[in-house]
């Protein structure tokens, strides 16, 4: 048997607003919603999809993201190309988002593939990338990874 990846799960502080970063920034659609006032929660994916969640935000947390903790350390999303990365980066720079690096940077010295890291509403670290074209891209250190330490 071989294992994949069926679902993320995010605790957030507050749905409404998380739910409308990752829904009307980030394109996700969502599957099923829980209204009850203690355990609100919602499945996202893609509608034109299978029907299958991706991402679910729990309404339990009482903090932001620590990256100091145990955990989740990113969420790495992909698309097809660099220009679609770029197509998200304008999207997120209007909703204004926090970016840990300035526009699309290269996972490595030298790598092909590349692209932006930035921080939800709660703090959670987040990337989109491309698996190439990124190409003559930045890199913010030459010592670790692009996506380890932001």
């Amino acid at each position: 048997m071989t294992l994949r990846t069926g679902h993320i799960g995010l605790n957030v502080t507050d749905l409404d607003r998380s739910l409308a970063f990752y829904r009307d920034v980030l394109g996700f659609g969502v599957i099923a919603e829980g209204k009850e006032e203690e355990r609100r929660y919602a499945f996202l994916g893609s509608l034109a999809g299978d029907g299958r969640p991706v991402l679910t935000l729990w309404q339990q947390a009482q903090g932001s993201y620590d990256k100091a903790r145990a955990g989740l350390h990113h969420l790495a999303l992909e698309v097809d190309s660099v220009d679609r990365v770029r197509e998200y980066e304008t999207a997120l720079r209007d909703y204004g988002v926090d970016f840990a690096h300035e526009g699309v940077v290269a996972h490595r010295e030298g790598s092909a593939s590349g692209g932006i890291f930035f921080h939800d509403p709660d703090g959670t670290r987040l990337e989109i990338y491309a698996p190439s074209g990124a190409q003559g891209a930045p890199v913010p250190s030459a010592a670790a990874p692009t996506c380890g330490f932001f």
